[in-house]
């Protein structure tokens, strides 16, 4: 099984699977989930209000984790970046349809506008902070790889989330809403601590399935890479 050899992406058969698949859940947890809050009553919790899209933006982050484990930190990053532009170019065509006006027939602007109609300010702080807080995870992992020489996966992928699910949580809750009126600038920590916590709990609950698959794709792909020589610049995208 290679651990130290140099990834060429094309030879391995899942690659563009776990590529695609991250992509679409990035998009649409970014797209579809952040439009509705939604509240659940709790036995020992009691009332929780949240954003739907927590449930499942935590994902992107699995993948990351799972990316990183199996094809190493340059791969991973790669993914990040596609992962960047989708999500760009998702956000732009949100706008842009938003923007354009409706036929005289047509009465559902305003509904459409609440389902899409993110502030160009709210989209831009979701791409400063995935990519941050993308990054901050997959260097994380491929550090703590080598630290634990590939020994206990959950220290990994819990560990590497709490950084990356802090930093994407901390850039985009000010960035967003610090004195948009939206969330008083005095609960926007609380707002922080709870997503952060709610997001870190979905990679915890997650931790057998993300088990598998890493085990699966290491048995298929007959790798699992270490980065001992691996250069952690963001924006470099050689492999």
């Amino acid at each position: 099984m290679g651990r130290y050899k140099k990834l060429k992406t094309n030879n391995y058969k899942y690659y563009d699977l776990m590529m695609a698949a991250f992509v679409t859940v990035l998009i649409a947890a970014n797209i579809i989930g952040p439009a509705k809050i939604s509240q659940l009553d709790l036995p020992i919790f009691g009332v929780i209000t949240f954003g739907a899209g927590v449930l499942f933006f935590p994902i992107s982050f699995i993948f990351g984790d799972i990316l990183t484990e199996v094809y190493g930190y340059a791969a991973s990053r790669r993914i990040i970046w596609t992962g960047f532009a989708g999500l760009a170019f998702a956000s732009l065509m949100a706008w842009i349809v938003v923007a354009l006006p409706p036929a005289p027939f047509w009465k559902n602007q305003e509904v459409y506008e609440i389902a899409f109609g993110s502030a160009w300010r709210v989209a831009l702080a979701g791409l400063i902070a995935f990519a941050a807080g993308e990054f901050v995870n997959s260097f994380v992992m491929a550090k703590m790889k080598i630290w634990t020489n590939g020994k206990y996966l959950w220290t990994r992928t819990i560990g590497s989330t709490i950084f990356g699910q802090g930093v994407d949580s901390i850039l985009f809750y000010p960035l967003a809403f610090y004195n948009s009126g939206v969330i008083p600038n005095d609960k926007l920590m609380l707002v922080v601590v709870a997503q952060f916590l709610a997001k870190t709990g979905v990679e915890v609950v997650f931790t057998p399935i993300t088990y598998k698959i890493i085990k699966f794709l290491k048995a298929k792909e007959k790798i699992d890479f270490y980065d001992t020589k691996t250069n952690f610049n963001p924006f470099n995208l050689k492999m």
